[in-house]
């Protein structure tokens, strides 16, 4: 998710109801058109400036807006690049947002520099009491001190996993922004766990392994965490965490679990990432990875000699010598009913004739999407893009208390938030209008984290920009079918 242009999804796919809330996308020849949602420039109710555009009877607030300086309650300075976030019940029928900040390269920690993970790195999440119309009644750092936090996931007993999309640290060379990595102090590249009521205790689950985490869904099914990989230049895996003991019954997440990789019996390093055929099944097993969290040698106030392109494969290279299977760049995931749902953002082309690294990201097609199903261990390719103009690059996902696929869309021109119903009906739901104060258009800045309150009355959405804000989006959901 750091990498640009890469949240252009869904121009015109449409969907065929396979059982779930999304069980599947089909080509549009075999859909049922769509109509276009009619959008219209709507006041932010914050200030009466026009931000987005959205249906007919629908509101919105912003909030927490960096293109200002904002402070929050703690004293912390609001960082920007708000991203992945999930909604929590809140007090007095408020909600609870834990909400991550995507921050890369070394630098001081936002918050409580003595509270932080590491001092020198400048990612984190914070949470933010808010009402149902976007009033923010509180907010505070949650964690701190982390890297690149981008995507996670919503556990069920009241927590966020944030994960850390890097494997940067003083152990390991600079990753692609050639930065070195010299003052950071820790090893990054883990998943951490948020309570939505409090803060991290600041502790990785390590045994989750070390790698470009990109998103997690937990199965109540198996009490089992289910994590994706963007490797942007190489195979991404899809892996799962089995902790100790079941987080439904202990309350939280711990370490010391095994982590796995997902692998196709009787066909070894299958590269998923290829196109596919069309409703392509397997059944699959999985590799336990020995070495999940690596330390490198390295000596302090120098640069380390092990390469971040080493580092950031070490972990699937344990997998890939047991047969795992090789996927492009998976992104959002999601749990619904015995199902985990997850996106190949490059996967659907020509198959790659290296492991890479590959400057254009591994994968040469324009979008799959995948389903897991965790009782049968049966692995179901649900859609493949024939091309851009169809479904390009799919990113997050989430769905409504209705079923719908909520999409954010990130591109070059007109950001959009879509809606897929269950009925395969892709619509409009906002429009990005934002203008910086120099009267700037920012069309192009990306929508990241939607994410539903509790009981379905507002959606939340964050700009992933350094000039980063909040959403609280409410109208007559039922009305356009979310």
């Amino acid at each position: 998710m750091a990498e640009l242009d890469r949240r252009t999804v869904l121009r015109g796919a449409a969907a065929a109801v396979l059982g779930g809330p999304f069980l599947g996308f089909v080509n549009r020849s075999a859909a049922v058109a769509a109509p276009r949602a009619r959008l219209s420039p709507v006041a932010d109710l914050r200030d009466g400036v026009v931000r987005l555009w959205l249906p007919d009877d629908f509101q919105y607030r912003s909030f927490h807006d960096t293109e200002s300086p904002v402070v929050l309650d703690d004293g912390t300075h609001l960082p920007g690049r708000h991203d992945g976030m999930a909604a929590f019940r809140g007090p007095g029928g408020n909600y609870l947002l834990v909400r991550n900040h995507e921050l890369n390269n070394p630098g001081p920690a936002f918050g409580d520099a003595a509270q932080a993970y590491d001092p020198m790195a400048q990612g984190g999440t914070t949470t933010i009491e808010v009402t149902r119309f976007g009033e923010v009644v509180r907010a505070h750092t949650s964690l701190n001190g982390t890297q690149m936090n981008c995507s996670g996931g919503p556990m069920p007993w009241g927590s966020w996993v944030s994960c850390e999309e890097t494997v940067n640290g003083p152990d390991v060379g600079p990753d692609f922004t050639g930065v070195s990595n010299v003052p950071l102090t820790q090893r990054h590249g883990f998943i951490f766990e948020v309570p939505a009521k409090g803060s991290a205790d600041r502790s990785p689950i390590t045994a989750a392994g070390r790698f470009a985490h990109e998103s997690v869904a937990f199965s109540p099914v198996d009490g089992a965490l289910y994590l994706t990989e963007d490797n942007f230049g190489w195979p991404s895996g899809f892996y799962r965490y089995l902790p100790r003991r079941n987080p439904m019954r202990c309350g939280r997440l711990e370490d010391g679990g095994r982590l796995q990789m997902l692998a196709v019996r009787g066909r070894p390093n299958v590269n998923l990432a290829a196109a596919q055929p069309k409703r392509a099944t397997y059944r699959v097993e999985w590799v336990d990875i020995d070495d999940p969290a690596p330390s490198f040698p390295y000596t302090p106030g120098q640069t380390a000699p092990t390469t971040n392109d080493q580092a950031l494969t070490h972990v699937a290279r344990q997998g890939w010598a047991q047969g795992a299977a090789y996927f492009s760049r998976l992104e959002g995931s999601a749990y619904d009913n015995g199902v985990v749902y997850f996106c190949s953002t490059q996967g659907g082309g020509p198959a790659e004739t290296e492991l890479g690294p590959i400057a254009d990201g591994y994968g040469n097609g324009t979008g799959q999407i995948w389903a897991y199903h965790v009782r049968s261990k049966v692995l179901q390719l649900l859609y493949e893009s024939p091309g851009a103009d169809v479904l390009d690059f799919p990113d997050n996902v989430t769905t409504s208390p209705r079923g719908t696929l909520v999409v954010c869309e990130d591109n070059v021109d007109n950001n959009y938030l879509r809606g897929l119903s269950r009925g395969g009906q892709l619509f409009d739901i906002a429009l990005n209008r934002l203008v910086s104060s120099t009267g700037t258009p920012r069309f192009d800045d990306e929508f990241a984290g939607s994410t539903f309150s509790p009981d379905g009355h507002t959606l939340f959405v964050n700009i992933q920009a350094s000039r980063g804000m909040t959403f609280a989006i409410w109208g007559p959901w039922h009305r356009i079918g979310v």
